[in-house]
């Protein structure tokens, strides 16, 4: 059960072209945010969609493919874990983020 501590598992659309950085320790890094969809219908009857967005980065070998890969809008299953970082502002606010650390990514459409 231990594998099922923290694990996460999204589709969704990538929002934007992947952000890749490569650093200078030659590691790889790749971020994007993903919109997951969820669809319902409210007290009236109307159907209602509500996304959510989620921050996603990958390191090393994952980064390289998701340079190769994954593209804006295009369907995209994660798996990763969730990770929680702090960070100060140049003003000294302490803000928090909330990312998916992708380790696994399975593209859902076909090739163009």
């Amino acid at each position: 059960m231990n594998s099922l501590r923290n694990r996460v598992q999204l589709i969704g659309n990538p929002g934007m072209d992947p952000e890749i950085k490569n650093l200078d320790n030659g590691n790889k890094l790749a971020k994007f945010s993903l919109a997951t969809n969820e669809n319902y219908k409210n007290a009236k009857g109307e159907k209602v969609t509500d996304t959510q967005w989620h921050n996603v980065v990958a390191w090393g070998k994952t980064a390289e493919l998701v340079e190769k890969f994954i593209r804006k809008g295009k369907e995209v299953g994660v798996e990763g874990k969730l990770v929680t970082r702090t960070y100060e502002t140049k003003e000294g606010e302490k803000r928090y983020v909330t990312e998916v650390v992708m380790n696994e990514f399975l593209l859902l459409q076909n090739k163009e």
